[in-house]
């Protein structure tokens, strides 16, 4: 058969299949994703091995394959888990939104201050953390955390390890946000490396879909399973 022939044969064969494999890419790249999480910055929120649903059309919707803005309907809340590019090196990051346009934002002691206004902080349920994997670390103190304008969540502090405890007053430029990890004294976010641009938010997260042990041969948490995420 002539080179011609078999590959009309084969686009005859296997056209469908790549249509279907066309639109499912371009739903995942402007409706719907998910994302997986290899460190434990969002902890005890989301653990090392979860594997989070990410809303693309949460606050707008995007050309396919880009990151352009074809429409927007809304923007980012305080309190809001949301993936988007690192403006330090392009990497896909999720954390969570503390600070909007305008808000002034310090931190005092792993104390979260928003706009003046001081966060409030209860101790934790009993089982917060009873997922986490072991690490070298130290000991993990937990506590609810009520921010200005954010719902109840939990954050985890390590008392024994060096971290930026301290921070700010800063206020949030226009377009950008802040971003903090639940996890205080060991996430890389806005303290380190500055806010983030409204146009690098791909999406919100707004599940856990599945969740993977790594520490043990990958052994599914079925309790994280479609565990809904605040």
């Amino acid at each position: 058969m002539k080179p011609n022939l078999r590959w009309k044969h084969w686009w005859r064969e296997n056209r469908s299949l790549l249509v279907v494999l066309l639109i499912m890419m371009a739903v995942r790249s402007a409706v719907a994703d998910w994302n997986d999480v290899p460190t434990g910055s969002m902890n005890p929120t989301i653990i090392q091995g979860d594997r989070v649903f990410v809303n693309k059309l949460a606050y707008d919707l995007k050309a396919p394959f880009t990151t352009r803005h074809l429409a927007q309907w809304g923007d980012p809340k305080r309190g809001d888990i949301v993936v988007f590019f690192s403006p330090a090196d392009g990497e896909r990051l999720v954390k969570r939104v503390v600070g909007l346009p305008g808000d002034q934002i310090e931190l005092r002691n792993d104390h979260l201050f928003i706009n003046g206004r001081a966060s409030e902080y209860e101790p934790a349920p009993a089982d917060t953390g009873k997922d986490l994997p072991s690490d070298k670390l130290g000991a993990r103190l937990f506590a609810e955390e009520a921010a200005n304008g954010i719902r109840e969540h939990p954050v985890m502090i390590l008392p024994q390890i060096m971290a930026r405890r301290n921070f700010g007053p800063l206020t949030v430029p226009a377009g950008k946000y802040f971003m903090m990890g639940d996890n205080r004294d060991n996430s890389s976010d806005s303290r380190y490396w500055g806010v983030v641009d409204r146009k690098a938010i791909v999406g919100r997260a707004t599940a856990v879909v599945m969740s993977l042990d790594h520490q043990h041969y990958y052994e599914p948490r079925w309790g994280r399973f479609f565990s809904k995420l605040l």
